[in-house]
């Protein structure tokens, strides 16, 4: 690829399609249209927003036998200018309800806010805490018992180092004992207070754990942009009505975060401490972070380096992730390099180049990121008011976040927060299915595989660098691994929206390994579970596309709900009606 003359934004990020098929969009404003909506009376019996929504559809629809629109062509069609409103503003009135009397008005707060020329966190560099006395390092993997010095090898977090002397993975370890002077009921009420605060950095999901996490980094040194703390929905109808009554399933949404990925949470930490290294008194020499992806890590990279002014260099495999992905790397400044190869020829690539230049390597072969990613674990405790769940799913692609979901349930088992660890799935797609493989073959040998083309791309790895970890979570866990084929994970995500979710592929992968549990009885109708849904699903929305267009070859497309072209005729749209609500009317 010239360096003068690369590719387009839509040649590198054609989302993976069954088969490959032209990218759909037009980005070209139409110039010409004009949408004229002429006064109506209102109907108090149609919300304003489908009101609006069914008087452009009939505008635009003009045959009645037309065959049915897909999504594609839909939104290929180019865009008219948007129409401009006008709203009259109402007048102000205050809605009382009968308890008004009885609730007195709350008592004006006695905290001072702060001075109008000083930001939060100058306002935390005032009220700076003494030191802690707590601290962590890295150790060679796998770790040794609890507690400190159970080895001879450990290296300061200040250190730039990837790898033991043996070659090896590291693991950031803490000091338990300095932790544990301090009761679980302590911990508990901490973590408890800082939730939904603007107090610098504690706002943030992971930094309201920054004890657990980097109990030694300087809150100025700290990039966030207040991540975690995110949904814990209950998934009532998916429980109740598709999986034979289950009554307390949930789904953790780590998607609703900045960049729209559960990798927030560890490239926060991460970020952090690059940003350390660079500013005095350490001062070295980094000349920015590089990162391999299949498109949630270079996002996350990339929106945390913007935030704190540092160089991003991204990897990505060509034509391998969604344009949502690519995307973002491109809008927060990163260099993007686009490479004719897949995700673990880009982790072969990045780790030579971090050999040989100033570049501070992001991938979870590094693991500051594990240590934000188990907070996710923490605060699904913290949610179900410190009660430990039975079950917690997780979808698995590089590894490392099943690892880092055991260390944060495991910390607070030993610091005394809770008392047991909850059964921990790792969900793989059948496309690329190393660790299913290796639980199946009794861990006896694993094999790495060339991962095939899935839906899910974020985990189409074949070479997981944290094998080595996972394979520790499951054993201490009594873990399962289960898989899933593409026709199972977009059915899995295409019903779950159905009751009202919006899952990405891989939340799919996941919700399909859960029918299966709960189909042969392993996870009963009252077992407490928690499925980790890892990024938002606007983010693979050509996939949902295509689902719903039948366009996928060799599936079914079980749940796709195409939409039904109608003739702007009352006659022709009370017959489409009454078909589909045939019984209910």
């Amino acid at each position: 690829m010239s360096a003068k003359s690369g590719p387009s934004i839509h040649a590198v990020s054609t989302a993976f399609q069954f088969p490959p098929t032209p990218t759909r969009y037009s980005l070209k404003p139409s110039s010409t249209s004009t949408v004229h909506i002429p006064p109506t009376a209102p109907n108090p019996r149609i919300p304003a927003a489908a009101a609006a929504a069914a008087s452009s559809t009939m505008a635009a629809t003009t045959h009645a036998t037309a065959p049915s629109p897909s999504l594609s062509s839909l939104l290929s069609r180019p865009r008219s200018a948007a129409p401009q409103l006008r709203l009259r503003p109402a007048a102000h009135r205050r809605v009382r309800c009968a308890t008004d009397a009885a609730v007195p008005a709350p008592a004006a707060t006695n905290k001072p806010r702060r001075a109008a020329d000083e930001d939060i966190r100058e306002e935390a560099a005032r009220h700076r805490a003494p030191a802690n006395g707590f601290s962590a390092w890295y150790e060679p993997f796998p770790p040794g018992p609890a507690g400190a010095g159970s080895t001879d090898e450990r290296y300061s977090l200040d250190e730039i180092v990837y790898r033991s002397s043996s070659g090896g993975l590291l693991d950031v370890r803490h000091d338990m004992a300095a932790l544990a002077r301090h009761p679980g009921s302590y911990w508990r009420d901490l973590f408890d207070s800082r939730v939904g605060r603007t107090v610098w950095p504690y706002g943030s999901g992971v930094w309201s754990k920054k004890e657990f996490v980097l109990p030694g980094i300087d809150p100025d040194h700290i990039v966030s942009l207040f991540e975690g703390n995110s949904n814990l929905f209950w998934a009532e109808r998916l429980g109740r009505d598709h999986l034979a009554g289950m009554k307390d399933l949930w789904v953790k949404h780590c998607g609703i975060s900045h960049t729209g990925s559960f990798k927030d949470l560890g490239m926060t930490v991460l970020v952090s401490q690059v940003n350390r290294l660079r500013r005095a008194p350490l001062s070295r020499p980094i000349a920015g972070v590089g990162c391999a992806s299949t498109g949630d890590t270079s996002a996350a990279l990339s929106a945390y380096c913007a935030a704190a002014g540092i160089p991003a260099i991204v990897f990505l495999p060509a034509n391998r992730i969604s344009l949502e992905q690519l995307i973002q790397p491109i809008a927060n400044g990163a260099t993007v390099l686009s490479l004719d190869t897949d995700f673990d020829g880009c982790m072969r690539l990045i780790r030579e180049v971090t050999a040989e230049l100033p570049i501070y390597l992001a991938n979870s072969l590094n693991s500051l990121r594990l240590e934000g990613q188990k907070t996710a674990a923490i605060e699904i405790l913290q949610q179900f008011d410190w009660e430990v769940p039975d079950w917690v799913i997780v979808p698995g692609g590089n590894l490392g976040n099943i690892y880092a979901f055991y260390k944060g349930f495991e910390m607070c088992r030993v610091l005394g927060l809770v008392d047991r660890l909850p059964r921990l799935v790792c969900a793989q797609a059948a496309n690329a299915n190393p660790l299913y493989r290796y639980y199946k073959s009794g861990w006896t040998q694993f094999q790495p595989q060339v991962a095939e083309p899935t839906f899910a791309s974020a985990i189409q790895i074949g070479d997981p660098v944290s094998v080595d970890r996972a394979v520790v979570a499951l054993k201490a866990t009594n873990g399962i691994v289960a898989e899933a084929t593409e026709e199972e994970l977009m059915n899995a995500m295409s019903l779950a929206d159905r009751t009202g979710m919006f899952a990405c592929p891989h939340t799919g992968v996941a919700l399909a390994a859960l029918f299966k549990l709960r189909e042969e009885g392993t996870i009963g109708a009252n077992d407490r579970t928690v499925v980790v849904s890892t990024a938002h699903g606007l983010k693979f929305s050509q996939s949902k596309i295509d689902y719903h267009d039948q366009k996928i070859e060799d599936m079914a497309c079980k749940y796709a709900n195409p939409p039904v072209s109608v003739k702007a005729d009352f006659g022709a749209v009370m017959d489409v009606l009454k078909k589909r609500l045939k019984g209910k009317l």
